[in-house]
């Protein structure tokens, strides 16, 4: 998948026509932490226990794009690397 650009220079990994648009805006806490919707959660098929891979996208030594993805859709070379992680995770 090729990064697209937009007129100010911003990666976009998808566009409306791809199917792709906000579904919420969310707060980070002091924590760092952020709250993925209900009504989110039951349309991605979210639950307690699942796994989700935080993907991004670099540009210029920052990361400008950001996206979330349960484990068990990724690639095989990605989820070879992440399983591992996921495992040790898991014996923790």
């Amino acid at each position: 998948m090729t990064k697209k650009k937009d007129e100010s220079g911003a990666c976009m990994s998808c566009s409306p026509s791809d199917g792709c648009k906000v579904e919420a805006v969310l707060t980070v806490d002091e924590r760092g932490q952020m709250v993925l919707p209900k009504d989110v959660r039951e349309k991605a098929g979210i639950r307690p226990g699942d796994k989700l891979a935080l993907i991004g996208w670099e540009r210029e030594g920052s990361i400008c794009c950001l996206a979330l993805m349960k484990v068990e859709n990724l690639s095989g070379m990605v989820k070879g690397v992440l399983e591992p992680l996921m495992n040790d995770a898991k014996r923790s």
